[in-house]
């Protein structure tokens, strides 16, 4: 079968894409396989000025997933647009750009400066990052500032496609994802971490400096996989999945709960030739399984008693 997926005006070879922050700007993972091999690579977040980010230990393993505490460390719009993004293999593969800032305006702002790039195929609004003071989840969970910074977004992304990844710590994502959506998303990507805590009882003091962090890995799929069949049903742009993905059975999962391409994250901290991997392993699998085509099997859930 043809992998390859379109939706928000992008073609994808396959549907399967690296999460921001778990894969770096994709150049540390070429001696793994072969980059042009993926979907997409979701660079790390972006911020208009570089950001240090949190201090030190930023990861803790816990059972079935990781915590991190980050805080958007990247060098700055001008030096990934300057240095880094002439290096990816935009060409080959799409790159998406995650963007990051403190208000409507910034992000316009940081927006304006990436979408005016050819080697960027879209647009990732991180309102749902849980490590930083400012921004992140802060504005995902007001419907009202996803609603604002989507706008501001969209008016000066031109003609780059416009994803809103959604934070799962919100009383009803369904709201969010369609506040995104009247902002003017093309396309919605969810989910992002779950916010979480890890403690040393011996030492008594916390295994992150920023005391909370973000809860990702396979305990966390379950979680996103309630959220995209919920968001699918809110809205009508197409969602992309992320979420505790460790194998070939868990893409299938988000797309048949109406995805249309997935992200991986923590598998690669774990495996940093996972991403190559899975889209053999997803091929093959579909083989197996008898899919057609991406149309026939996305959102094809049967629930009983409701289809």
């Amino acid at each position: 079968m043809d992998l390859s997926v379109r939706f928000a005006g992008l073609e994808l070879k396959n549907p399967v894409l690296t999460a921001s922050g778990t894969f770096g700007f994709g150049l540390e993972f070429s001696g793994f396989g072969n980059l042009a091999a993926l979907g997409g690579i979701v660079a790390k977040g972006l911020s208009l000025k570089p950001r240090e980010g949190n201090p030190m230990p930023r990861i803790a393993e816990t059972p079935c997933g990781m915590l991190n505490a980050i805080g958007i460390q990247n060098p700055g719009a001008e030096v990934f647009v300057s240095k880094i993004l002439p290096a990816m293999p935009w060409k080959e593969t799409a790159v998406v750009a995650n963007l990051y800032a403190c208000g409507p305006d910034e992000f316009g702002e940081l927006a304006g400066v990436l979408a005016a790039e050819e080697g960027i195929a879209a647009l990732e609004v991180n309102v749902s990052c849980p490590n930083v003071s400012q921004g992140g989840s802060l504005f995902g969970a007001d419907p009202r500032q996803i609603a604002l910074v989507t706008e501001a977004v969209k008016k000066r992304a031109g003609s780059k496609p416009v994803w809103v990844k959604l934070s799962p710590n919100v009383t009803d994502i369904a709201v969010c994802a369609r506040a995104a959506e009247q902002g003017g998303a093309d396309a919605l990507s969810l989910i992002n971490t779950l916010t979480g805590m890890a403690v040393d009882a011996r030492t008594r003091r916390p295994r992150l400096a920023n005391v909370v962090g973000g809860l990702s890995g396979p305990a966390v799929k379950p979680v996103a996989l309630r959220c995209v069949h919920q968001a699918v049903q809110a809205v009508g742009i197409p969602v992309v999945g992320i979420g505790g993905i460790t194998c070939a059975e868990d893409v299938l999962e988000f797309i048949l709960v109406g995805a249309h391409a997935v992200q991986v994250g923590t598998a690669n901290f774990l495996r940093p030739d996972f991403a190559f991997r899975l889209v053999d392993e997803l091929a093959a699998l579909v083989e197996q399984w008898g899919i057609s085509s991406w149309e026939e099997y996305r959102g094809s859930l049967e629930i009983p008693g409701k289809n």
